[in-house]
């Protein structure tokens, strides 16, 4: 099938009867009068878009931050995706001026875990760190601010990340906006309430099994783990969880992702390693067709676990729409061997929580106790004492063994297509840290999002694409993943995709109750 340029695939699929497909294109920053309710004015507009309005003068920074705190007020009482707000000093920054950047203006919040913001608390999602505040800002968070963006709130996270929901002791459950009895995923679930909700276009996010793509899939929005070393984590460390995590954005347009990867990603002091640089930047080839690409989709769960059917479902729908845009999709199955990379990972897990936990101690002057944190983390901890050192070495060597064999499969294919998750967002208290039988959930996690990590171990980017909503009205994710380095080939696609399959008309009803 001959490859189609946007406007033909456009053709092709109304020509096809395409029309429950939602609006097409990106929207265009018109002029907007300030207001004492101006985020009414900008719910459906992404962040380059206020930016835009911002250069021109069309609004101020100031009304667009009052919007957001408003808008905040408002909705997160019943979704509960902050677990700080910083809303003084946010105003300080911007009538103290902000900087020349792609995102001036725009209010934006950070993870409220390893991200540190100078006199600020990083809490983590426990109660073991609520008096740890930080005397420095993250270079992450440096660049963020040198790109114009106005730090204004902390989400929520579980405690230390551990899990795929953001429900804690410590802050308690946040709410999937399309259902409020459902998780919003994790460990980056309060950034994906933000954005589904439009509290915010974008927000900070971290992944180090599935925790940008987790939420993006339950939220219905977007969001993209970039390559191993692609964005700073320091300056304390350049790594996270031996390398399996990474940070970036949940966001409601491909473009925005892009020109933030764009204003973020570039190597740090003392870095071990970095991604190899772009051709050009992201932002451009959003604009760029992807050309036919060979696409590998994988439906069947790597562990061997049950998938739902509107999981298979929305992957198939995805392969569909792939090749009526030119492209190629084959069922395959991925050359891992899953059961050594579950023991590797919960062996890592196991032996950093424990470390983080003895690093808090010896701040705190005394050992913490099980009654510090919740009990799957303190099953962590003490099971961190059943792995020697040679166990740690071979899991890491496992974590080799993989990215090897991935990086060999991909020399066959441009992308992975698979379901983002093995189920639909699940009820709120299946999955979270204070469970009844600790085994229990962690074979339930696992079924959950058997996916996800093995592009957290290769080190691989990969996407969360709002592409499917199953009969429940509830958002079904499709994950596409690329060679190492190679971003651009997923922002062409997710471009591509969203043209035409738009979601940014689609709005939970606690953003239009809002």
């Amino acid at each position: 099938m001959p490859t189609l340029t946007r406007r033909g695939c456009l053709a092709a699929l109304a020509a096809a009867g395409a029309a429950t497909a939602l609006p097409l294109g990106r929207p265009v920053a018109k002029a907007v009068a300030p207001s004492t309710d101006a985020w009414s004015d900008f719910e459906h507009l992404d962040a380059l878009a206020l930016a835009d309005a911002v250069r021109r003068g069309d609004v101020h920074p100031r009304t667009l931050l009052d919007a957001a705190i408003t808008r905040a007020e408002r909705t997160d009482a019943r979704i509960n995706a902050y677990s700080q707000t910083l809303f003084d000093a946010a105003l300080e920054a911007v009538d103290a001026g902000l900087p020349s950047g792609p995102f001036t203006g725009v209010p934006f919040p950070v993870k409220d875990l390893g991200m540190m913001i100078d006199g600020t608390p990083t809490l983590a999602g426990s109660r073991l760190f609520k008096e740890h505040v930080a005397d420095h800002d993250s270079e992450l968070v440096r660049r963020y601010r040198a790109a114009g963006l106005v730090l204004y709130a902390r989400t929520t996270t579980p405690e230390l990340g551990l899990t795929a929901t953001t429900e804690s002791v410590a802050h308690g459950d946040t709410r999937n906006p399309w259902d409020l009895s459902r998780i919003a995923g994790g460990s980056s679930g309060g950034a994906g309430a933000a954005v589904a909700a439009r509290m915010v276009p974008m927000a900070h996010a971290t992944d180090g099994a599935g925790s940008i793509r987790t939420p993006a899939s339950c939220c219905g929005v977007f969001g993209l783990k970039p390559s191993r070393g692609r964005v700073p984590l320091g300056p304390a460390r350049t790594e996270g969880w031996q390398g399996l995590s990474t940070g970036h954005a949940i966001t409601i347009s491909v473009r925005d992702s892009a020109a933030l990867l764009d204003a973020t990603a570039a190597p740090e002091s003392g870095a071990w390693y970095f991604a190899p640089p772009p051709q050009r930047p992201w932002l451009e080839e959003t604009e760029r067709e992807p050309g036919r690409l060979r696409i590998a989709l994988v439906t069947d769960a790597p562990t061997g676990g049950p998938v739902h059917a509107d999981c298979r479902s929305a992957a198939a729908d995805a392969a569909r729409l792939c090749e009526s845009l030119g492209h190629f999709a084959e069922p395959v199955q991925l050359p891992i061997d899953a059961g050594a990379m579950t023991d590797a990972l919960l062996a890592v897990l196991a032996v950093e929580t424990r470390r983080t936990l003895e690093d808090r101690a010896a701040v705190l002057g005394r050992a913490p106790s099980a009654d510090d944190v919740e009990p799957v983390t303190w099953m962590f901890a003490e099971r961190a004492a059943d792995y020697s050192a040679l166990d740690y070495s071979r899991a890491r060597e496992t974590f080799q063994r993989i990215t090897v064999s991935m990086a060999r499969f991909m020399s066959e294919w441009d992308v992975v297509l698979s379901p983002t998750l093995a189920m639909p967002p699940l009820p709120l208290g299946v999955i979270n840290l204070s469970p009844p039988d600790l085994e229990r959930m962690i074979e339930e996690v696992t079924n959950f999002g058997p996916f996800a990590a093995v592009y957290n171990v290769s080190g691989q980017p990969s996407m969360s694409v709002p592409l499917y909503w199953n009969d429940d009205g509830l958002p079904i994710g499709t994950m596409f993943s690329a060679r190492y380095g190679d971003e651009a080939v997923l922002f062409r696609l997710a471009a591509q995709l969203e043209q035409v399959r738009g979601w940014r008309g689609r709005v939970p009803w606690e953003a239009r109750k809002s």
